[in-house]
């Protein structure tokens, strides 16, 4: 997908997420099926906070490193084997993926179905506002992500994206939870 596709698909997915609120109470978006377990509400929290402070952060970083135009294609990090496959498929594999809790806190309980809208409304008018940039970033330009290596701003900007489209099937599980 080019960028301008990426950006429609995560305002389609952006959509269902919103739309999805309504089949939920508050109360319902904290519960949790295990201690150790997100709740949905903790789920968006996630995908709001990391677009924010990582995907879309490092299209920022990639844009920045850019303007000092001090590092060469060979300085940069470099995607590794995992990466590869992620944008090989298009997307992250349909598996469960557990970080260890030392590598990440947990979410925050969404305060209110509110703060969720807004948040992932948030998320997409960044994006739109960095999609038209994304051509004027080189792409030997790279930001190294913990897990797949170094990536590009429109990698990272496909990321939200593939992120979104991957926590469906978590909101899923955590929908039958707190239906059954």
């Amino acid at each position: 997908m080019n960028s301008t596709e990426v950006l429609q698909s995560l305002e389609k997915w952006t959509s269902h997420y919103i739309e999805e609120l309504d089949n939920y109470s508050d109360e319902q978006l904290r519960r949790k099926p295990a201690k150790d377990a997100w709740s949905l509400g903790q789920m968006y929290v996630h995908l709001i906070e990391t677009a924010n402070h990582l995907q879309l952060a490092n299209v920022d970083k990639c844009r920045a490193l850019s303007e000092e135009a001090v590092l060469s294609a060979a300085e940069m990090p470099v995607k590794n084997e995992a990466g590869e496959a992620v944008f090989a498929m298009g997307g992250f594999p349909p598996v469960r993926i557990v970080v260890p809790a030392s590598a990440r806190p947990d979410p925050a309980q969404a305060e209110s179905k509110r703060q969720l809208v807004e948040g992932l409304q948030a998320v997409l008018r960044r994006a739109g506002e960095l999609e038209p940039q994304l051509g004027s970033i080189p792409a030997h330009v790279k930001v190294a992500h913990p897990r797949l290596g170094g990536m590009n701003a429109e990698e990272w900007f496909a990321l939200v994206e593939m992120h979104y489209r991957h926590h469906l099937l978590q909101k899923e599980r955590l929908h039958a939870f707190i239906a059954g």
